[in-house]
Formats: C-alpha cells, sequence, structure tokens
C-alpha cells in the first residue's frame, strides 16, 4: 500500500479558510434572528466572564482594530448592553463590563449559538480545539523568533 503524500501546508490554510467561513455564516444567520453581529456576538461572549476587560484585550479577542471597537462598543453602550469603568488599578484605563440587561442578552445569544451549532461529538470536539489550540501556539511561537 503506498505511503500517503503528507498535505501541503496550502491545503490546511485552504481547509481552515473554508471552515471559518462556514462556521461564520452559520454563526451570523443565527445571530441576525437575535439581532446581533457577530463582532458585537464575540464581545459579548468575552464580557461575560464577569471580570471586565481594557479595550485593547477585546480589540485582540475580537479580532478589531481599536477605531472598529470604539464604535462597537459606544454602541452595545447606547443599547444598555455594556457600560464603562475606570480601571481601580490603572486610571488612565477604561474597562467594560455587561451591564444585566447584557448578560441576559448575551446568555440568549449563548443558547441561540449552542442550539445551531452542528455537534462534532464530545471527543470530537475536544480533539478538534486542542488541535486548533495548538496550532495558534505553534504558529504564534514560530512567529517570535
Amino acid at each position: 500500500m503506498p505511503t500517503p503524500t503528507p498535505r501541503r501546508p496550502d491545503d490546511l490554510v485552504q481547509l481552515l479558510t473554508r471552515a471559518e467561513r462556514l462556521a461564520a455564516r452559520r454563526l451570523q444567520a443565527v445571530l441576525e434572528k437575535e439581532g446581533c453581529s457577530l463582532d458585537a456576538w464575540r464581545v459579548l461572549a468575552l464580557l461575560s466572564d464577569g471580570e471586565g476587560h481594557h479595550m485593547t484585550a477585546i480589540a485582540e479577542a475580537a479580532f478589531l482594530p481599536p477605531p472598529t471597537l470604539t464604535k462597537l462598543i459606544d454602541q452595545l453602550v447606547d443599547q444598555n448592553l455594556v457600560h464603562r469603568r475606570v480601571d481601580p488599578f490603572d486610571r488612565r484605563r477604561v474597562l467594560a463590563h455587561l451591564t444585566p440587561r447584557g448578560r441576559e442578552y448575551g446568555q440568549r445569544l449563548d443558547r441561540a449559538v449552542r442550539a445551531g451549532w452542528p455537534p462534532l461529538g464530545e471527543d470530537e470536539d475536544e480533539l478538534l480545539r486542542s488541535l486548533l489550540d495548538r496550532l495558534a501556539a505553534t504558529l504564534t511561537e514560530s512567529a517570535r523568533v
């Protein structure tokens, strides 16, 4: 039996890109029914831990440039989903937190996303999460060298 040809990096990038776009489309369809954008969902999901996060950390986690994030946070504040507080440890920084309404909305979004997400199976979900996390860590490390 012939040895399988190893996949080329561009094959992997193609698969990752396809999976990401399909996942984003599915998420967007679910979120649109709830009146939420993918970017807003990422921000609300991060803030759901209740710890409060500064704008730089939110921008990195939501994959948004700072000016875009500022506009989005302003919209979320206007909708009474998020509020800002001065960081008690560094008064130059602002921390974003969910309001009670934002927590409720975030929980509703979480339920809708979970209901609309196709399960791979418990072991496969964990395996995929582990492999993607390892790939991201490897790519991050190799970029530092």
